[in-house]
């Protein structure tokens, strides 16, 4: 789906009485199912850069807050952490798709991600009427975290150890979405940088969460020209040996099912470069992305 950018030349364009009755039906089984779940949204991409892509996306997220599908949101910030490095003379590096993170740079991860990014996050959900609260890892021990496995090259990089659930279900409880950003700690009082795709899978599973959501700036799995609404671990394996799944897209495939493996519903890989695409692909039997499932099912394979 094309978008256009929002502004005084090209106003949002009004939706005839026609249009809107047949989604708010398709959308109330699924309201219904949902209610009362938990979703984890990993944001992140051309969605926490655009503004109007940013204003959609709290849109989004506050009206699934609202209709009673409890929301915890993590977040990334890789680029805001590069430029406030840069102002500070600090060159960024990175290794294996991760940045090398040393004492100085764990500053500029915590005064950037847990400062000005999560604030800017809290802040426009706000506006749109939702309740949201600013959250790092270390916040009630949020995020317990080990040293990266490749820790001897990448510094202070962690993986999720363990998840205060409690204090999420708390937050989540009084009405409110958690805004997490990812940064963890361990007993010895070192801070970690951690993925946050890693860490919203963590969470999630931690969470038993109904779904966890990756807004990003890929539209899905393509094969060929065509976008898999739906794929199982078997196609998986399959498409990855043939070549059909290969690169950088590997490893989220092998997340995903991980994830799945740890007791989460389903995961979704979307693209935040559609507008309103959170609400799409929850809402309408078709998504806009692609799902992943344990198995092919039928109910799951009709159902988002």
């Amino acid at each position: 789906m094309d978008t256009l950018p929002c502004n005084d030349l090209n106003p949002p364009r009004k939706a005839s009485n026609a249009a809107i009755g047949p989604v708010l039906i398709e959308a109330l089984p699924y309201i219904r199912k949902f209610e009362g779940k938990t979703f984890v949204i990993k944001y992140g991409g051309a969605a926490m850069k655009d503004a109007c892509l940013k204003n959609s996306f709290a849109q989004n997220v506050t009206l699934l807050r609202k209709v009673g599908i409890k929301i915890v949101l993590v977040h990334g910030g890789g680029d805001a952490i590069t430029k406030t490095a840069e102002k500070l003379g600090l060159s960024s590096r990175f290794l294996l798709g991760r940045r090398v993170t040393d004492k100085e740079m764990i500053s500029v991860i915590q005064m950037t991600l847990a400062g000005k990014v999560n604030q800017d996050i809290v802040q426009l959900i706000s506006e749109h009427g939702g309740k949201a609260v600013g959250v790092t890892g270390l916040d009630a021990d949020t995020i317990k975290a080990v040293p990266h496995q490749n820790a001897e090259t990448l510094g202070l990089v962690g993986e999720v150890e363990q998840i205060n659930t409690a204090y999420i279900d708390l937050l989540c409880g009084a009405g409110l979405i958690p805004v997490i950003a990812p940064i963890g700690f361990d007993d010895k009082g070192n801070i970690y940088n951690i993925n946050a795709d890693d860490a919203a899978s963590g969470i999630a599973i931690a969470l038993k969460a109904e779904k966890l959501i990756y807004v990003s700036d890929v539209e899905g799995i393509h094969v060929g020209e065509r976008i898999l609404k739906t794929i199982c671990k078997t196609e998986a394996a399959d498409f990855i040996e043939q070549g059909i799944i290969s690169g950088g897209m590997i490893p989220k495939v092998l997340s995903a099912f991980k994830t799945l493996d740890g007791g989460v519903g389903k995961i979704h890989l979307i693209d935040g470069k559609t507008t309103h695409s959170l609400l799409l692909e929850i809402f309408t039997h078709e998504g806009v992305g692609t799902q992943f499932i344990a198995e092919q099912d039928s109910d799951q394979l009709i159902n988002r």
